[in-house]
């Protein structure tokens, strides 16, 4: 089992994606995605499997929830810096994570 200590490990924020690009280079269907998380964080990169339920342009602006404390991560060419969460739909299709309602970006989840 996990303890509250664990959890609070892991360091959630929401952040809001200002630009999204294919990204063909990926082995699976993904885009490139920049996010705004604040004055705090900054923006970050990361890439997505997403394209199933997502078009670049409907996701601009989108409120997205993030694990910005991993250490980066190489896919290709591209240095992936924050984990986009989500969900399988009953296909197996990611669903991102979203709160729903407006709130700040670089808000933590507790």
């Amino acid at each position: 089992m996990a303890t509250i200590d664990d959890f609070l490990t892991i360091d959630m924020r929401v952040g809001r994606v200002i630009d999204a690009q294919p990204f063909p280079e990926a082995r699976k269907p993904a885009y490139k995605l920049t996010i705004d998380f604040g004055a705090e964080l900054g923006t970050k990169r990361t890439s997505a499997q997403i394209t199933h339920h997502y078009t670049p342009e409907t996701l601009l602006g989108k409120l997205v929830v993030a694990v910005v404390n991993f250490p980066p991560r190489q896919v290709g060419k591209f240095m992936s810096e924050v984990l986009v969460l989500g969900l399988p739909d009953e296909h197996g299709h990611i669903v991102l994570l979203q709160p729903q309602q407006d709130v700040p970006v670089g808000g933590r989840v507790h």
